[in-house]
């Protein structure tokens, strides 16, 4: 019996020993490969890709409007002609939406002014514009705000120095950056009234530091890409006319 052990116990240390031991990543390699004119184009691939190529190049380049200037997001402390143009653009083609769905009108619209992702350039417009000026797959989200978080909104961007696009607010600040005006659709701001906010779905989310759609008496969402409505306007109009105005100024 004691040899049978012995046998038992020789054979089980010699099962673990038996063991593949594990493997461990120990090291990556990698190379860059350039994409050169050198590399040979595969005819078959270039001749299934053509017509989709060129279905989508007609459909970018197609003439929607005309820009008798060009436009920039730099052309302004507080508030920029392209900004203005693409807040009013989003108002012109929400709101139908908005007041169709919920029998209500949106108040005013806020964007951000990083969202701004090129210049319009004097010239024809095209589909390829929108896409420019709007890469992103941003959605617009109208937010339902008390007059207290459209407080916390107007103090944001008295304090942001920057030209973010507005539609429907007027704002007017001091030399020290206060807000020393603050009115909606020509009102002044209610504290006890709920005012309906278009807005892109990267800010309702806090982005930009935009945390005062946080707290909110709800929101409709649009199904509506930012870039779709401004190929929507532009098809409207034969020339564009983005100004400058007095939606947002500083007061010294």
């Amino acid at each position: 019996m004691r040899f049978t052990y012995l046998i038992y116990l020789l054979y089980i240390l010699l099962l673990f020993n038996c063991k593949q031991p594990k493997a461990y990543l120990s090291k990556i390699e990698g190379k860059q490969i350039q994409v050169i004119d050198s590399i040979a184009i595969d005819s078959e691939i270039e001749a299934f890709i053509k017509p989709y190529r060129t279905h989508i190049k007609k459909d970018l380049d197609s003439v929607l409007a005309y820009a008798p200037n060009t436009y920039s997001k730099t052309d302004g402390n507080f508030n920029t002609a392209i900004g203005n143009f693409m807040a009013d653009a989003v108002f012109d083609e929400a709101n139908p939406i908005f007041k169709q769905r919920t029998g209500k009108n949106i108040d005013m619209v806020l964007l951000n002014h990083g969202g701004i992702r090129s210049i319009i350039s004097k010239g024809n417009i095209t589909t390829r514009t929108a896409f420019e000026l709007m890469p992103f797959e941003n959605s617009l989200i109208v937010v339902a705000l008390k007059g207290s978080q459209i407080d916390s909104l107007t103090t944001y961007l008295s304090k942001a120095h920057k030209a973010h696009p507005i539609s429907k607010l007027k704002l007017a600040i001091d030399k020290n950056f206060n807000v020393v005006e603050a009115t909606i659709n020509g009102k002044k701001i209610d504290k006890n009234q709920t005012y309906y906010v278009a807005t892109n779905d990267y800010l309702f989310n806090g982005g930009d530091d935009m945390t005062f759609f946080k707290t909110n008496e709800g929101f409709t969402v649009l199904d509506y890409k930012i870039r779709n409505a401004l190929i929507d306007n532009f098809k409207k109009v034969d020339t564009i006319n983005p100004v400058r105005d007095d939606r947002f100024i500083q007061i010294k």
